[in-house]
């Protein structure tokens, strides 16, 4: 693809001399890090427990009891993070009128699109390493199920894609950047609580908003399950906003 390096090193270079980045990257992590302590401290207090009561020993277990919670953990602080990390995409270019500058330059239009996803992709992933440190710290003192932590990192990384996916849509289809981060978290939120309805609704429509809904998708991977059904579902959710955002952009061009 003809211009995707520029693009994406363009945008990669603006997301990280952009304060914001650090200050939303500080917020995360240090969020994260209570999440992680306090799953940790719970294991132990119930591990002196265990040492007393041999039937509550049976019953520790590390990925359910530190791990699985961080991890869901980690989905609520992304929901509320991933909307400032996408808000400006678009929304400055537009406003700054780049738009148009980008227009005359031979890159096609989904070549832009992907190469804006890639590098806050890129960022978010860089910050889920920062995170990485205190689970091999945890990994010296007992001994945790690495190929269930990978498959939690790869879902959050997926849900992460999928939450950049839709904040560069809403960040196209305006101007103001604190419109596009309050849009961004709207329609976040809305696909996050969307699968309550189930019990207010009968087959087959609930078992259509359970599947819609990001949380149900995530805890199998929490859980350290990998069902391709789940790995389909974040798919296909960056690939049909990521498509909106292109259909956006054309409009944006026909309409000059």
């Amino acid at each position: 693809m003809k211009g995707f390096s520029s693009v994406y090193r363009k945008e990669l270079y603006s997301l990280f001399a952009a304060p914001v980045f650090y200050a939303v990257a500080f917020t995360f992590l240090v969020i994260s890090g209570y999440f992680f302590y306090s799953s940790v401290a719970f294991y132990n207090m119930a591990s002196f427990q265990a040492a007393q009561n041999p039937m509550l020993a049976r019953q520790l277990n590390m990925m359910d009891m530190v791990m699985r919670p961080f991890f869901l953990d980690l989905s609520i602080v992304l929901l509320l993070i991933s909307p400032i990390l996408t808000m400006r995409l678009y929304a400055e270019e537009r406003k700054t009128g780049t738009m148009e500058l980008l227009f005359t330059y031979p890159i096609a239009d989904h070549t832009a699109v992907l190469a804006k996803f890639a590098a806050v992709f890129s960022a978010f992933a860089v910050i889920m390493i920062a995170t990485l440190p205190g689970v091999f710290l945890l990994g010296t003192i007992v001994s945790p199920a690495w190929k269930a932590i990978a498959c939690g990192y790869l879902g959050i990384l997926l849900l992460g894609g999928a939450f950049m996916a839709l904040g560069i849509f809403t960040s196209s289809v305006t101007q103001n950047q604190i419109i596009a981060a309050v849009l961004s978290f709207g329609a976040l939120l809305m696909f996050w609580i969307i699968g309550w309805m189930k019990s207010l609704m009968g087959p087959p429509m609930g078992d259509v908003v359970e599947y819609l809904s990001v949380t149900r998708h995530i805890e199998s991977f929490a859980k350290g399950v990998l069902d391709v059904r789940d790995v389909v579902y974040y798919l296909l959710f960056i690939s049909f906003f990521l498509f909106l955002t292109l259909r956006q952009i054309g409009s944006h061009r026909w309409r000059g």
